[in-house]
């Protein structure tokens, strides 16, 4: 069974809903959790609102919108556990989905969510992470080393020249700081806690987003037990991977 940590507002509905459809149709449950054991509720500027001429853009695709609806109406989403009543030995992976609207603050700064990541780490099990999300793990300090348990790996996550500083620039105007979830870039924080800047894969620049279709186009990297990858156009991609390393393992 997978875990995955939710915060209780703003996270991206593809980030999330991809990973579990795909779980799901292998066989394998998920239970959610959010700080206060509460429903969570995505990002609505994703689900509804949109971006007005972005869309095309920026806005979550139908398909995996409809993946997010189904995912939001299931017993387990709308009955976490909380954070605090987590119990990591129960599950078999970690996932940990992104999102660049305010509330992700609530997964991405708890001491909770960080002492469960590392949790997973120490027991070598999958631990799989996107875009915002990485960051959670880049803040998760091992007491035994003092760094991060992302030192020593290879990871992407949420780029900073061709992701998160255009989708800012482009909708700064009416959006503010959106895209800018904080001060420094994803990049810039995930690089510092690693052992080498040369272990943050970026993928292809010209980045293009990838369907149940056609997983090629999307980008990922897997180091031991830990997946990672950069944006909601790489989760149909993540998503497959993820089963892979779950099922791999499992055997």
């Amino acid at each position: 069974m997978m875990l995955c940590l939710l915060p209780q507002s703003g996270f991206d509905p593809t980030e999330s809903a991809v990973p579990w459809q795909a779980l799901r149709e292998a066989g394998i449950a998920v239970t959610f959790a959010t700080p206060d054991g509460k429903a969570a509720y995505a990002d609505p500027r994703l689900v509804e609102r949109g971006f007005g001429p972005l869309n095309f853009l920026f806005m979550t695709r139908r398909d995996d919108l409809a993946a997010y609806r189904e995912m939001a109406q299931s017993a387990q989403f709308l009955q976490p556990l909380s954070f605090d009543d987590v119990d990591p030995a129960a599950f078999s992976g970690l996932l940990i989905p992104g999102g660049h609207e305010a509330g992700v603050k609530s997964l991405l700064e708890s001491a909770r969510a960080q002492a469960i990541a590392l949790a997973f780490f120490r027991a070598d099990k999958p631990v799989a992470a996107v875009c915002h999300g990485v960051l959670l793990l880049a803040r998760t300090i091992d007491p035994a080393t003092g760094k991060s348990v992302l030192h020593g790996r290879r990871t992407t996550a949420l780029t900073a020249a061709n992701m998160e500083l255009p989708a800012w620039l482009l909708t700064a105007p009416w959006l503010g700081r959106y895209y800018r979830t904080y001060p420094q870039t994803v990049e810039a924080e995930v690089k510092a806690a690693l052992a080498s800047p040369e272990h943050f894969l970026r993928g292809p620049f010209m980045a293009r987003r990838d369907s149940q279709a056609d997983t090629g186009a999307g980008f990922t990297v897997l180091d031991a037990n830990y997946l990672s990858a950069r944006w909601p156009g790489d989760c149909h991609r993540f998503a497959q991977d993820l089963v892979g390393l779950c099922t791999s393992i499992a055997n």
